[in-house]
């Protein structure tokens, strides 16, 4: 437990705390304190252990985490603590009650051995004071049904099923588990993540829909979605919620089916991978309008010299100065290679903070792009080059797990 001049932070168990702190962010998130059936159906997300409160009279503060794991350049997963439930009271912000959560969450992951952390930011200000920062980004794209006719070439894809939510919800847990995931950043959904998970999926007046595609081996791709016909002069627009896939015949077979779907004008997917290139399945590729882009998944480096051995690197040789303010331990040079990362005491070529470092984890940014910003002092141009090649990617960085 955690002492602070006027309150305290520990780790919430009893039944009673847990659900304030969920009420707790409820209120943070404008909405009214959860019912005996809202709190059951999110109960199961709060892992035993995980779950922090700040208290002076009453809880004023809370942030969690459940256990994951995070898709890295080249394949391989590395444990990721999934942070979320972060709420403090209205009327006792900027007393350094979130400071001392996120402190405090930290130093525990460090004691635990967990090598990342990754977050859904809510403000873009808060979590790089804390060593996070952006690790994958995101497209959205609206396609006009209308025009979206697939190419002649394209794969046919396999047959698909519709259920309701609910009933979905019993066995996507296995479908999303054994989809071979396509773009790094993306991460595992496991028992705790699901329980919170489904409400998000549900939570609309529409009637929520889940389309499963199924090729040769059976369900490899589905699509969670809503449609919208709130404005019948312009038609109904269908929202896609959730969808994966782990092939581009599971791909283009649910597009074959969102396009037959009657009485939609529009079809809008939120928060895709930037390369996930639509515009291809089409005859006319401005079927697909481009309408957003945005961060996806805030990644904390908690291990630096743990994540970074995890990772697949690229050809070349460079010596970072990492500079971690919170984890001092993680402060230092590293000489960072295709076969080695290990501390040293020789000049550094390129000087960055964790959160910086955490930006080019997932090859989401290159490093010379970071130092045209400005976000990398360079002591050596040629430590540029040799950053670019090391951290490149084959794919863009996404996520695409809300939490």
């Amino acid at each position: 437990m955690a002492t602070m001049s006027d309150h305290t932070v520990q780790v919430l168990r009893g039944e009673d705390d847990l659900r304030a702190a969920y009420d707790l962010l409820r209120h943070g998130l404008h909405a009214p304190p959860a019912s005996a059936e809202d709190w059951q159906r999110v109960r199961g997300a709060y892992q035993e252990g995980n779950t922090l409160g700040v208290f002076d009279d009453t809880l004023i503060g809370t942030a969690r985490f459940f256990d994951s794991e995070l898709v890295l350049p080249g394949g391989d997963r590395v444990p990721m603590a999934a942070v979320t439930g972060v709420a403090v009271r209205p009327n006792r912000t900027r007393r350094g009650v979130l400071t001392e959560l996120m402190h405090t969450q930290l130093t525990d992951l460090a004691e635990r051995g967990v090598p990342v952390a990754g977050l859904v930011a809510s403000e873009g200000l808060i979590y790089g004071r804390f060593g996070y920062g952006i690790a994958t980004t995101s497209r959205s794209y609206t396609v006009d049904r209308r025009r979206a006719v697939p190419r002649p070439d394209l794969p046919l894809g396999g047959e698909v099923e519709l259920f309701d939510l609910d009933t979905a919800l019993e066995w996507l847990p296995a479908v999303y588990r054994d989809l071979a995931p396509r773009w790094p950043g993306m991460m595992t959904r496991g028992r705790y993540w699901w329980p919170a998970g489904g409400v998000f999926m549900g939570r609309t007046e529409n009637p929520v829909t889940v389309a499963v595609h199924h090729g040769p081996g059976g369900a490899d791709g589905y699509a969670v979605y809503q449609v919208d016909r709130s404005d019948p002069r312009h038609g109904a627009v269908l929202k896609l919620i959730d969808f994966h896939y782990g092939s581009f015949s599971a791909f283009a077979g649910i597009w074959r089916y969102l396009l037959g779907v009657d009485l939609v004008a529009e079809i809008e997917a939120s928060a895709r991978p930037r390369d996930e290139y639509a515009e291809l399945l089409f005859t006319d590729p401005r079927a697909v309008r481009a309408t957003g882009a945005g961060d996806d998944i805030w990644l904390r480096l908690v291990d630096v010299p743990g994540a970074l051995r995890a990772r697949e690197r690229g050809q070349g040789t460079v010596v970072l100065e990492v500079v971690d303010p919170l984890l001092e331990s993680n402060s230092g040079r590293y000489l960072v290679s295709a076969g080695e990362v290990s501390k040293v005491t020789t000049p550094a070529g390129l000087r960055l903070n964790v959160d910086t470092l955490a930006m080019i984890y997932l090859g989401g940014w290159r490093p010379s792009a970071l130092a045209e910003a400005g976000r990398i002092e360079v002591a050596d141009p040629a430590a540029v080059v040799a950053a670019d090649s090391l951290f490149a990617t084959r794919r863009a960085a996404w996520c695409g797990t809300f939490f």
